[in-house]
């Protein structure tokens, strides 16, 4: 592994660890042992480590890539150990590694410069192999959320690059986790504030005492996406063109609720890409974008700063009225599906014409059932259907239909029937893309992408036939408007958009981040939504004596 990948994998899983003790007493605890070696060993015989590690195969990074050379031979007289890469060592085995020139430390640096996963093992071998043997230690001092159902979903393909097993995030249910350990442990992973924020606020809690009453922030969450530095580079199409669509809509709500007759110091002009955007979380659960972007007051022609909060409609809805089928209990179509945390992490489901969703189902338990799912697009062409086998235990279903791109923008409904009886459905946004390679685009651009697959034929069969099973009539006129949809540009390319992402989110608030000339638009700072607000939990300072950044 290269020096750049590992180090900025160990920044990554830096930040999704935390403390389980306070520093206090990790500090006395390693003075007490400050002659030992920390080192979790894998647990198992030694021969199957070696070939689940792929130890006995040949490996080469090359152009960012792990190539399998052939087959190796173990070093004669090696006793070869390994397990979890996370380990705590001494200054003296570290200068012993670092420094030393023996046989042990140069043949097993050279051994392990052509290993798929070095760190798992390397410390470990080396160290059972050295003087420094009787300082080993088998507790890494971590608790590792291991669930290997849910994350071990990639570790046996035939591509082997930087996939194996990854803990999952600690939730409130595993907060005893930390209190009734027989060992000693220190450290814990792993943590995401963007999946669960409340147990981070525990275990903070818990160590070092509640924040006093009325502490904003506490509840909230706010993660950046893009920053103007970024470069809009960074961004797709997709998100370009749906950011520029929050703005417009965010200053259309602005006029209407903050604009008085004959005052123009309400009304903006967009001007440039948004400056940041963050996702807002508020007690564990997504609350849409927050867009930083430019204006013009036209009142005083004077550029001033906004941010935008735009909100996902709810789009799920149960059959009216409801079946006697009881088990589904939510349903979502997105992109980026974490099977091992089971959430998208295309979070609002940004979506254009060439992306791939997923249907995701959630279920309570019960009798095993089939399910029928039917791929309906915005001109009622049933792009897709198939059965689900849901069994009694399943909790969550997700299937991906290959169908042909580009998708027909517009909003689409997925539909779930329970012996052809609709149980529910839910809906999600194709956007049109205003935007091609970060620039406006062009009008034979535009009808490639809009106008659907050739012959609106999203699988080699047709469903044509379930078009009247379903109560679905494929309107003429309907298809016409989608057709010149499909060739608009420009303004019209525009209100088309802004159409169909004001049908699925709802521009929520509006506020300033510096000076401006609108009486009545609040301040970004002292709006408990905004980004700009208070924020204590995660402000960070100097160290402090007791080792704290807060």
């Amino acid at each position: 592994m290269s020096l750049q990948r590992a180090t900025v994998q160990r920044v990554w899983w830096l930040v999704h660890s935390l403390d389980t003790w306070t520093n206090d007493q990790l500090v006395a605890f390693l003075s007490r042992y400050r002659d030992m070696n920390f080192l979790k060993s894998h647990g198992r015989d030694n021969a199957r480590f070696i070939r689940k590690q792929g130890l006995d195969r040949l490996f080469l990074e090359c152009d960012a890539h792990m190539w399998r050379l052939g087959d190796r031979r173990i070093p004669e007289g090696i006793a070869v150990d390994g397990g979890s890469d996370w380990f705590l060592l001494n200054r003296k085995f570290v200068e012993y590694v670092a420094f030393s020139t023996d046989d042990l430390v140069t043949k097993m640096k050279q051994f392990y410069s052509y290993t798929l996963l070095p760190a798992e093992s390397f410390f470990h071998t080396v160290l059972e192999n050295s003087p420094h043997c009787d300082t080993m230690v088998d507790n890494n001092l971590r608790i590792t959320n291991w669930n290997r159902k849910l994350g071990c979903k990639c570790q046996y393909k035939h591509i082997v690059d930087w996939c194996g097993c990854s803990p999952n995030d600690f939730k409130p249910q595993d907060f005893h986790r930390f209190q009734q350990t027989a060992r000693p442990t220190f450290f814990a992973r792993k943590f995401e504030a963007i999946v669960n924020q409340e147990i981070i606020g525990q275990l903070d809690s818990y160590l070092y005492g509640n924040y006093p009453a009325g502490t904003p922030g506490l509840r909230s969450y706010w993660e950046n996406v893009y920053d103007e530095p970024d470069g809009i580079h960074s961004l797709s199409d997709v998100a370009l063109t749906l950011y520029h669509s929050f703005i417009r809509l965010g200053l259309r709500r602005a006029e209407s609720s903050l604009h008085t007759d004959g005052e123009n110091s309400c009304r903006y002009y967009p001007m440039g890409h948004p400056a940041s955007v963050h996702l807002y979380f508020l007690a564990d659960r997504f609350q849409g974008f927050l867009i930083k972007h430019h204006v013009t007051n036209l009142a005083v022609s004077k550029l001033e700063t906004l941010e935008t909060w735009m909100m996902p409609k709810k789009v799920f809805k149960i059959a009216s009225p409801p079946s006697d089928f009881g088990r589904l209990q939510f349903s979502e179509v997105g992109t980026d599906w974490d099977a091992k945390e089971r959430l998208f992490r295309n979070f609002g489901g940004l979506m254009g014409p060439m992306d791939e969703p997923v249907g995701m189902q959630k279920w309570g338990k019960g009798p095993n059932v089939t399910v029928t799912v039917i791929w309906v697009d915005p001109v009622n062409v049933i792009a897709a259907t198939y059965d689900i086998l849901i069994e009694s235990t399943a909790e969550f279903t997700h299937y991906k239909p290959p169908l042909n791109l580009p998708l027909r923008p517009g909003v689409w409904t997925v539909k779930i029937l329970h012996h052809w009886v609709p149980v529910a459905e839910t809906k999600f946004l194709v956007a049109p893309l205003t935007f091609s390679n970060k620039q406006p685009i062009k009008a034979e651009e535009a009808l490639r992408l809009h106008n659907g697959p050739p012959r609106s034929a999203y699988m080699e069969q047709s469903f044509q036939s379930l078009n009247p099973v379903l109560s679905l009539p494929i309107n003429p006129a309907q298809v016409e408007q989608a057709r010149k949809n499909a060739a608009s540009t420009g303004t019209a390319l525009e209100a088309w958009l802004d159409s169909l992402v004001g049908g699925t989110w709802t521009a929520m608030d509006i506020c300033a981040t510096g000076p401006t000339a609108c009486p009545v638009m609040q301040t970004c700072s002292q709006t408990a939504w905004s980004s700009f607000s208070p924020d204590p939990k995660s402000e960070l300072g100097a160290v402090k004596p007791d080792g704290r950044l807060r």
